[in-house]
Protein backbone atom coordinates (compact mmCIF):
# COMPACT_ATOMS: atom_id res chain seq x y z
CA UNK A 1 0.00 0.00 0.00
CA UNK A 2 1.03 3.82 -0.44
CA UNK A 3 1.77 5.13 2.91
CA UNK A 4 2.02 8.91 3.79
CA UNK A 5 4.20 9.78 7.11
CA UNK A 6 3.94 13.23 8.20
CA UNK A 7 6.88 13.81 10.99
CA UNK A 8 9.70 16.23 10.63
CA UNK A 9 12.18 14.77 13.43
CA UNK A 10 14.90 13.82 10.45
CA UNK A 11 16.28 10.69 12.46
CA UNK A 12 12.51 8.97 13.18
CA UNK A 13 11.33 10.10 9.56
CA UNK A 14 13.93 8.20 8.06
CA UNK A 15 13.69 5.06 10.48
CA UNK A 16 9.97 4.82 9.99
CA UNK A 17 10.70 5.51 5.66
CA UNK A 18 13.05 2.72 5.32
CA UNK A 19 11.27 0.28 7.61
CA UNK A 20 7.96 0.60 5.79
CA UNK A 21 9.82 0.91 2.46
CA UNK A 22 11.64 -2.75 3.36
CA UNK A 23 8.19 -4.06 4.26
CA UNK A 24 6.94 -3.91 0.69
CA UNK A 25 5.13 -0.54 1.15
CA UNK A 26 5.33 2.41 -1.15
CA UNK A 27 5.77 6.01 1.16
CA UNK A 28 5.96 9.29 0.74
CA UNK A 29 7.73 11.90 3.55
CA UNK A 30 5.95 15.03 4.07
CA UNK A 31 7.86 17.22 6.96
CA UNK A 32 4.74 19.86 7.19
CA UNK A 33 1.49 20.43 7.74
CA UNK A 34 1.78 22.16 4.25
CA UNK A 35 3.75 19.21 1.93
CA UNK A 36 1.41 17.17 3.38
CA UNK A 37 -1.51 18.51 2.02
CA UNK A 38 0.62 18.82 -1.62
CA UNK A 39 0.80 15.49 -1.26
CA UNK A 40 -2.78 14.48 -0.41
CA UNK A 41 -4.00 16.71 -3.38
CA UNK A 42 -2.36 14.67 -6.52
CA UNK A 43 -1.83 11.42 -4.32
CA UNK A 44 -4.02 8.42 -3.40
CA UNK A 45 -2.94 7.08 0.06
CA UNK A 46 -3.92 3.93 1.77
CA UNK A 47 -3.02 5.07 5.15
CA UNK A 48 -1.15 8.07 6.53
CA UNK A 49 0.91 8.53 9.71
CA UNK A 50 0.53 11.45 11.90
CA UNK A 51 3.10 13.33 13.92
CA UNK A 52 0.99 16.07 15.65
CA UNK A 53 3.78 18.90 16.25
CA UNK A 54 5.16 19.70 13.60
CA UNK A 55 6.77 22.85 12.53
CA UNK A 56 3.70 25.19 11.12
CA UNK A 57 1.21 23.86 13.55
CA UNK A 58 -1.28 20.61 15.48
CA UNK A 59 -1.68 18.13 13.50
CA UNK A 60 -4.72 17.23 15.31
CA UNK A 61 -6.26 20.34 13.52
CA UNK A 62 -5.12 19.47 9.90
CA UNK A 63 -6.85 15.75 11.03
CA UNK A 64 -9.89 17.38 11.60
CA UNK A 65 -9.79 18.82 8.63
CA UNK A 66 -8.82 15.77 6.12
CA UNK A 67 -12.38 14.31 7.96
CA UNK A 68 -14.28 17.39 7.14
CA UNK A 69 -13.07 17.21 3.67
CA UNK A 70 -13.95 13.45 3.43
CA UNK A 71 -11.07 12.18 3.34
CA UNK A 72 -11.29 8.33 4.57
CA UNK A 73 -8.05 6.96 4.14
CA UNK A 74 -6.98 5.42 7.73
CA UNK A 75 -4.92 7.79 9.71
CA UNK A 76 -2.30 6.70 12.70
CA UNK A 77 -1.04 9.54 15.23
CA UNK A 78 2.00 9.22 16.11
CA UNK A 79 3.57 11.43 18.78
CA UNK A 80 5.22 11.68 22.08
CA UNK A 81 1.83 13.20 23.60
CA UNK A 82 1.29 10.24 26.05
CA UNK A 83 -1.79 11.38 28.07
CA UNK A 84 -4.93 9.82 27.81
CA UNK A 85 -6.70 13.03 27.59
CA UNK A 86 -4.36 13.35 24.25
CA UNK A 87 -5.36 10.22 22.70
CA UNK A 88 -9.19 10.55 23.55
CA UNK A 89 -8.30 14.22 21.45
CA UNK A 90 -6.50 12.51 18.74
CA UNK A 91 -9.15 9.66 18.46
CA UNK A 92 -12.02 11.90 18.65
CA UNK A 93 -10.61 13.77 15.68
CA UNK A 94 -10.58 11.11 13.33
CA UNK A 95 -7.24 8.95 14.48
CA UNK A 96 -8.02 5.41 13.65
CA UNK A 97 -5.17 4.48 16.10
CA UNK A 98 -2.66 5.78 18.29
CA UNK A 99 0.76 5.31 19.18
CA UNK A 100 2.96 6.55 21.14
CA UNK A 101 7.00 7.69 20.72
CA UNK A 102 9.09 5.51 21.30
CA UNK A 103 8.08 2.88 19.39
CA UNK A 104 8.79 -0.44 18.04
CA UNK A 105 8.82 -0.53 14.35
CA UNK A 106 7.23 -3.94 14.75
CA UNK A 107 4.41 -2.83 16.44
CA UNK A 108 4.28 0.32 14.11
CA UNK A 109 3.92 -2.47 11.20
CA UNK A 110 1.34 -4.64 12.78
CA UNK A 111 -0.92 -1.49 13.67
CA UNK A 112 -0.12 -0.70 10.27
CA UNK A 113 -1.52 -3.65 8.63
CA UNK A 114 -4.57 -4.22 11.30
CA UNK A 115 -5.76 -0.81 10.12
CA UNK A 116 -5.85 -1.38 7.00
CA UNK A 117 -7.13 -4.86 7.24
CA UNK A 118 -9.92 -3.20 9.06
CA UNK A 119 -10.82 -0.56 6.99
CA UNK A 120 -11.08 -3.07 4.15
CA UNK A 121 -13.94 -5.06 6.05
CA UNK A 122 -10.90 -7.58 6.35
CA UNK A 123 -9.57 -8.02 10.36
CA UNK A 124 -8.13 -11.62 9.85
CA UNK A 125 -4.88 -11.51 8.53
CA UNK A 126 -5.40 -14.95 7.17
CA UNK A 127 -6.02 -15.19 3.75
CA UNK A 128 -7.02 -18.71 1.91
CA UNK A 129 -7.98 -19.12 -1.92
CA UNK A 130 -7.92 -22.86 -2.36
CA UNK A 131 -4.06 -23.80 -2.29
CA UNK A 132 -2.74 -20.52 -1.64
CA UNK A 133 -2.67 -19.38 2.28
CA UNK A 134 -1.77 -15.50 2.57
CA UNK A 135 -0.52 -14.28 5.97
CA UNK A 136 -0.88 -10.37 5.99
CA UNK A 137 0.37 -9.95 9.22
CA UNK A 138 3.49 -12.07 8.27
CA UNK A 139 3.86 -11.54 4.98
CA UNK A 140 3.89 -15.25 4.09
CA UNK A 141 2.77 -16.83 1.39
CA UNK A 142 1.92 -20.49 0.97
CA UNK A 143 1.18 -23.12 -1.96
CA UNK A 144 0.23 -26.21 -1.53
CA UNK A 145 2.15 -26.68 1.32
CA UNK A 146 5.06 -24.94 0.44
CA UNK A 147 6.20 -21.40 1.19
CA UNK A 148 7.29 -19.10 -1.63
CA UNK A 149 9.38 -15.90 -1.82
CA UNK A 150 8.53 -12.49 -2.94
CA UNK A 151 10.29 -9.71 -3.28
CA UNK A 152 9.12 -6.26 -2.21
CA UNK A 153 7.53 -5.17 -4.76
CA UNK A 154 5.72 -8.61 -5.74
CA UNK A 155 4.35 -8.16 -2.40
CA UNK A 156 3.51 -4.85 -2.91
CA UNK A 157 1.06 -5.81 -5.32
CA UNK A 158 -0.16 -8.90 -3.83
CA UNK A 159 -1.04 -7.04 -0.71
CA UNK A 160 -2.93 -4.41 -2.55
CA UNK A 161 -4.98 -7.07 -4.21
CA UNK A 162 -5.27 -9.26 -0.78
CA UNK A 163 -7.07 -6.30 0.99
CA UNK A 164 -10.25 -7.23 -1.27
CA UNK A 165 -10.12 -10.25 -2.78
CA UNK A 166 -12.17 -10.63 -5.61
CA UNK A 167 -12.44 -7.30 -5.82
CA UNK A 168 -11.30 -5.39 -9.26
CA UNK A 169 -8.36 -3.76 -8.74
CA UNK A 170 -7.52 -0.63 -11.49
CA UNK A 171 -3.67 -0.77 -12.81
CA UNK A 172 -3.57 2.97 -11.51
CA UNK A 173 -4.29 1.68 -7.43
CA UNK A 174 -1.21 -1.67 -7.89
CA UNK A 175 1.07 2.02 -9.37
CA UNK A 176 0.14 3.42 -6.50
CA UNK A 177 1.11 0.98 -4.07
CA UNK A 178 4.66 0.81 -6.67
CA UNK A 179 5.32 4.23 -6.97
CA UNK A 180 8.07 5.09 -3.99
CA UNK A 181 10.34 1.77 -4.53
CA UNK A 182 13.04 4.33 -6.14
CA UNK A 183 12.23 4.67 -9.75
CA UNK A 184 9.57 5.47 -11.82
CA UNK A 185 6.74 3.20 -12.61
CA UNK A 186 7.33 2.28 -16.52
CA UNK A 187 4.05 1.71 -18.22
CA UNK A 188 4.25 -2.03 -18.38
CA UNK A 189 5.79 -2.55 -14.67
CA UNK A 190 1.96 -3.93 -13.17
CA UNK A 191 1.87 -6.63 -16.32
CA UNK A 192 5.76 -7.53 -15.45
CA UNK A 193 4.76 -8.00 -11.29
CA UNK A 194 1.73 -9.42 -12.21
CA UNK A 195 3.20 -12.02 -14.23
CA UNK A 196 6.00 -12.63 -11.91
CA UNK A 197 2.89 -13.54 -9.04
CA UNK A 198 1.27 -15.96 -11.59
CA UNK A 199 4.14 -17.64 -11.93
CA UNK A 200 4.76 -18.24 -8.51
CA UNK A 201 1.33 -18.64 -6.59
CA UNK A 202 -0.44 -19.62 -9.38
CA UNK A 203 -1.42 -18.30 -13.32
CA UNK A 204 -5.36 -18.11 -12.80
CA UNK A 205 -4.80 -16.62 -9.05
CA UNK A 206 -4.70 -13.07 -10.42
CA UNK A 207 -7.38 -12.62 -13.05
CA UNK A 208 -7.46 -10.25 -15.66
CA UNK A 209 -10.43 -7.85 -16.10
CA UNK A 210 -9.46 -6.23 -19.20
CA UNK A 211 -9.37 -2.37 -19.28
CA UNK A 212 -10.52 -2.51 -15.98
CA UNK A 213 -7.74 -4.17 -14.05
CA UNK A 214 -6.74 -7.26 -11.89
CA UNK A 215 -8.41 -8.95 -8.76
CA UNK A 216 -7.07 -12.25 -7.20
CA UNK A 217 -8.97 -15.29 -6.80
CA UNK A 218 -8.93 -18.96 -5.94
CA UNK A 219 -7.04 -20.41 -8.72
Amino acid sequence: MRVLLIEDDEMIGDAVRSHIASSGHAVDWARTIGSAAEHLSVGDYALVLLDLQLPDGSGLPFLKGLRQDGHRMPVIVVTARDQISDRIEGLNNGADDYLVKPFDLGELSARMGAVARRTAGRPDPLLTLGPVVIDMANRSVVVDGASVDLTAREWAVLDRLALRPGAVISKAQIEDALYAFGSEVESNTVEVYVSRLRRKIGASAVQTVRGVGYRLTAP
